[in-house]
Formats: structure tokens, sequence, C-alpha cells
């Protein structure tokens, strides 16, 4: 059985020259060609969409930019459709998405993710004169304008809020500015766009929820380098105002927290 046992010790040996041989490939690939891959949709905005000059801007080029920055490379952008997007990295079209993806235990168990440089959190918009709504719990008997299926409605179900149907945030704040609703829960990242664009819209945010939800760059498993490597490229452009000044550019704040 001797020669058993050495054949089951050189065949772990093999497996371990292997996987320390394959050890940040990714990113020793990514140096080597000078370029960072990154998928996104690009009709997303303000993450990531076409100007009208069809330039391709966002948060998340932005971002994904100023990574590359640190990394020392440039950046390719392939986009697609949101559906097939993140099985593009599995098809080795790209090294990351990033396209506001959110951080899900579903997601981590097939992808690594970057550390979080994206919060997202439920708010309650009510028109800047109301002061009958302050909390969540203020919805009861009040009028929410929301998307049916989506959580910020059954949230606002939940707090006891008779739901006017909409198509999405844009026609939630029309139907709140007319005066056909009372409030609406949508996404802070939404309302902070929208106030980026029209600051003297007649809304405010009368309260937020605690928990928020985080986005990252997404990455293949196996390359803990790479993920390394993009994770001191987020600390650095936060480190030395470049996250900020994006932030600030399309939301007014940071929102990374």
């Amino acid at each position: 059985m001797k020669w058993l046992k050495s054949l089951l010790i050189a065949g772990t040996l093999q497996v371990l020259a292997i996987t320390a041989g394959h050890a940040g490939a990714n990113l020793d690939q990514i140096k080597q060609a000078g370029v960072l891959k990154v998928g996104t949709e690009g009709t997303y905005a303000p993450f990531t969409y076409h100007d009208e000059s069809n330039a391709l801007v966002g948060f998340d080029v932005e971002i994904a930019k100023a990574i590359g920055g640190k990394l020392g490379v440039k950046v390719e952008f392939l986009e697609g459709k949101w559906d097939g997007l993140i099985a593009g990295l599995d098809a080795n079209r790209y090294d990351a998405v990033i396209n506001e993806v959110g951080i899900t235990d579903a997601r981590k168990a097939k992808y690594d993710f970057s550390d979080p440089y994206i919060a997202s959190k439920a708010v309650l918009i009510v028109r800047g004169d109301n002061t009958d709504i302050k909390t969540f719990a203020d919805l009861k008997g009040k009028k929410s304008a929301q998307s049916l299926t989506s959580n910020f409605g059954k949230l606002a179900e939940k707090n006891g809020a008779e739901l006017v149907g909409t198509d999405g945030f844009d026609q939630s704040i029309q139907l709140l500015l007319t005066g056909r609703a009372d409030a609406t829960i949508n996404d802070s990242l939404s309302f902070l766009d929208f106030k980026k664009h029209k600051p003297d819209a007649n809304v405010k945010i009368a309260a937020q929820e605690e928990n928020a939800d985080y986005s990252g760059v997404i990455v293949r498993k196996g390359d803990p380098e790479l993920v390394a490597a993009i994770n001191k490229a987020l600390a650095d452009i936060k480190a030395d105002g470049t996250y900020q000044k994006i932030a600030d550019k399309y939301f007014g704040q940071d929102v990374s927290k």
C-alpha cells in the first residue's frame, strides 16, 4: 500500500502546484494585457448609460475607470442586457461586472465580490410641505404610489397604505407632485439622482430604513489577488477624494454608506 500512499501524495502535490500556478492568473493577465474588461448594461442611468453624444457615461463607468487607473490599466467596456450580464463572467467575456450589482448570498455562492462601494436604502418620499407623514407607520390609510410587485410596494402595504399602481419611480414622483398620491417608498439612489437633476422639485425624504442593500464589483471565483487589488483600488479612490468627486457629480453626496 506504500505505492498507493506515494501516488496519493504525488497527486496532491500536483494539484497544489497547479493551484499555486493559477493563483493570481487573472490579475497577471490583466496587467500583462494592460486592459481590464468590464461588463455593463449601458442603459441604466445614472450608473451606466449613453449621453447625448452616445458616449458611455455614468457613476459605475467612472468608478470602473478609476479602478483601472489604480491598477495601471485601461478599461474596456463590453455592454450587454442585464439578464445575461453576470453569466458573461462564466463565458470569460470580461474580467468583472460593474453595474450596481447587489451583493447577495445566492450570488456569493458562485462569484466573488469586492468590498461594497454603493449602499441603497428604502426611503419614504413625500411632498415638501407635508407635515403629516414622518414615519413609515404614518402611511396607514394614506395613498402610496408604487410598482405593485416591488419590495417597496410590499413595504408600503405592510404599513397600511392604499397602493396606487405605477410603472416605476418617475411615475410615482409625478403622482406625488400632482397630489394623486400622498407618498411613495422608493430607492434612495433614485431619489438623489432625481433631486440632482431637479433640485427645486417639491419633494423630500420623510424617513428611511436603517438597513441598506450593498453593491460591489463582481468577478469569477478563485482569484483572491484580483479581488484584493480591486479592494485596494476602491480604498485608494476613497482616500484621495476621487470617489467623493464622482459621487457628488451623480448624486450630490457619498453613496457608499
